[in-house]
């Protein structure tokens, strides 16, 4: 579970790194964009691993739950809390919420099975204006025609309720991380009551910072400061 966990954790943050890029100029966030889909096979090797490090880890946090329910044949009488931080006793609850924001996710930025009608009547495809480079190398040239997918974010977080879930989802996914990424270092033995305190901190000080990060853009979206950066027309052919 520690071990998917820390695979699952490099995830949210390469991911929120990338879509930072929606603040700034079209060519970033669209050239990202199409860079991971040039990566062909190697993306979907990519797509399978992370689907397996969610399956293998909540299939290891049901198995460790059932080993907890059963190592107790008697439930307690009264139950009373003493040591146990709120988002260790709301970490179910939170891996069932960021499951379902997952697929939902999926389904709307990835499979475009949510806001159809909207992205269809104004989406259309983006002119690269300049090269998108990683690591120096020029990746997607200028001139490219690729798929708008920062005009896709701001429509899709136009909508206040979507928006809303997005929020909500993000601060239960940034509550799930404040104990998963401070336990797995006790599991992995990586943790000595020397740094116990400042190592607690730390994980507090990268959660609200996820959280802060995330929640910028559809913040921003909804406040008006982030705007699809020219007028937006017809959905032209793919």
């Amino acid at each position: 579970m520690a071990i998917t966990g820390v695979i699952l954790i490099g995830f949210v943050i390469g991911h929120l790194v990338g879509n930072l890029q929606v603040f700034q100029d079209p060519d970033h966030l669209n050239g990202y964009a199409a860079f991971l889909h040039h990566l062909g096979p190697l993306l979907w090797v990519a797509r399978i691993g992370l689907l397996l490090a969610v399956v293998i880890h909540i299939w290891a946090a049901t198995v460790l739950t059932l080993e907890n329910h059963a190592a107790r044949e008697v439930k307690y009488g009264v139950k009373h809390t003493i040591q146990a931080t709120l988002s260790s006793r709301l970490m179910r609850w939170t891996g069932v919420v960021v499951l379902a924001f997952l697929l939902y996710h999926l389904a709307h930025f990835t499979l475009g099975f949510v806001q159809v009608a909207t992205f269809k009547e104004n989406l259309q495809l983006y002119t690269m204006s300049g090269d998108y480079r990683v690591a120096g190398f020029p990746v997607v040239k200028a001139g490219a025609e690729v798929l708008d997918v920062r005009t896709m974010v701001i429509l899709g977080f136009q909508q206040p309720v979507v928006a809303l879930f997005y929020l909500v989802a993000v601060g239960l996914l940034s509550l799930h991380l404040l104990h998963g990424f401070d336990s797995l270092f006790q599991t992995l033995g990586w943790r000595s009551e020397k740094w116990a305190r400042a190592l607690r901190a730390i994980v507090i000080v990268f959660c609200a910072a996820y959280f802060f990060l995330n929640a910028t853009i559809p913040a921003s979206v909804l406040l008006g400061r982030l705007k699809v950066a020219e007028p937006v027309h017809p959905a032209a052919q793919r």
